[in-house]
């Protein structure tokens, strides 16, 4: 899997694909059941590659038609940790790897560019997905943040008991 740096091109469609695949209707990664609305705008991404200039915004396309097939947010942070978000992949290819791929070409980066820590964080409801990432070697680290209530770039939640879990892998 060949992960690129996303252009100011593919914004938009990094936003379409990260809005199905955490509020889409089909896959077992959606958080509709807890939060709607989208889970991120053009604006927010835009503001958050802003304030982060560190960041990466990677994508990976399809080789055959040049279609999005998955993104991931990758932050370097301090003492060689970096944090990882917004991993999503098509959903209706979800089942066939695609995230595990994903992941590993992630880690693969990060570990390239010096990381030997990657941290993520998980919405606390999320257990099928704590699990899946649990199973890739990943520990939750007892680390608790506060759900952005009241912030309307991460959707509305539907639940007043939301929170980040954070999870830890040594690479």
């Amino acid at each position: 899997m060949d992960l690129q740096p996303a252009t100011e091109t593919d914004l938009s469609e990094i936003i379409a694909l990260t809005n199905l695949a955490f509020r889409g209707e089909v896959g077992w990664t959606l958080e509709s059941k807890y939060i709607e609305g989208e889970r991120i705008s053009l604006t927010g991404l835009k503001e958050d590659l802003t304030a982060h200039p560190d960041a990466r915004m990677m994508i990976w396309r399809d080789q055959s038609d040049g279609s999005l097939m998955g993104s991931v947010w990758l932050e370097p942070r301090k003492n060689g940790t970096w944090y990882m978000g917004l991993l999503a992949v098509r959903p209706e290819r979800q089942g066939q790897q695609l995230g595990r791929r994903m992941l590993e070409a992630s880690e693969a980066m990060i570990r390239r560019d010096g990381g030997k820590r990657v941290r993520i964080s998980v919405v606390n409801v999320r257990e099928r997905l704590m699990g899946w990432y649990e199973r890739r070697g990943y520990v939750r680290t007892g680390e608790r943040e506060p759900f952005p209530y009241g912030n309307e770039n991460v959707g509305r939640p539907l639940r007043d008991d939301l929170e980040f879990i954070m999870l830890e892998k040594t690479l």
